[in-house]
């Protein structure tokens, strides 16, 4: 169903055309978490409401607000970690760009010694250095990268948030709409909504592992099952105890 291949056109043409478009930021961390993450709290609630026994209008109005408040609260999670991520970037960068101005030999030998622990010695050594050093950006870029482990950012932080939260409303309504448009033994459709959605989500993110579909979207659902099964005896556990 999905293939593992992602062959690039090696000709000078295309590999000019990649290397001019830069990295793709593909929110695909945002569509899974917000997506599982939105799945698992609203049928955790159809859960917890179906095992306390409670009616399905309940279960639409728990429902839908925890869907609307819990997905602005992870959009603005993940704009936060995000800008956090930027907002480092930056600041190791003047830092960096501070030393080299301030102290360019030091500089120079902290790069030479880095290309000594890669295994590069003498002239090689000395050649890469004066290659990297002769462009102030590319070694900043290449002293953030080797001493702090940070490169520049691609991912927008507005972004970031905007499909963390389309993920988690879109895929946490799914195991609503029975409950929206009346459906008959309401609980077992939920159920299976939900299942499908993991399985999609789980399938969607074997584009990027080394696993295949049915592998990714079966171990997804067991996400939701332990968070439906704990909410559904909570749930119970109020209805024996008459709360």
């Amino acid at each position: 169903m999905f293939s593992h291949h992602h062959d690039h056109d090696h000709s000078p043409e295309g590999i000019a055309e990649r290397l001019s478009r830069g990295p793709r930021a593909l929110y695909l961390r945002e569509w899974v978490y917000g997506g599982i993450d939105g799945v698992v709290t609203t049928f955790a609630i159809v859960s917890a409401v179906i095992g306390a026994d409670l009616s399905h209008t309940i279960v639409l109005a728990l429902g839908l607000a925890n869907l609307v408040g819990d997905g602005f609260s992870m959009a603005a999670g993940a704009y936060t970690s995000t800008k956090a991520d930027s907002d480092n970037y930056h600041r190791l960068r003047h830092i960096e760009m501070t030393h080299i101005q301030k102290y360019p030999e030091g500089e120079r030998e902290e790069t030479r010694q880095i290309f000594n622990s890669k295994g590069f010695a003498g002239e090689d050594a000395e050649q890469m250095t004066d290659m990297i050093t002769r462009d102030e950006n590319l070694w900043i870029e290449f002293m953030l990268q080797e001493e702090y482990g940070v490169s520049r950012p691609f991912y927008k932080p507005l972004n970031a948030g905007a499909n963390t939260f389309m993920a988690f409303i879109l895929c946490g309504a799914m195991p609503l709409i029975p409950y929206a448009v009346g459906l008959p033994q309401t609980p077992y459709i939920a159920l299976a909504f939900a299942a499908a959605t993991f399985f999609a989500i789980g399938s969607f993110k074997s584009l990027w592992s080394v696993k295949r579909w049915w592998r990714e979207g079966t171990e997804a659902p067991a996400i939701g099952v332990s968070a439906a099964g704990l909410a559904f005896l909570i749930g119970m556990a109020f209805r024996n105890l008459s709360v």
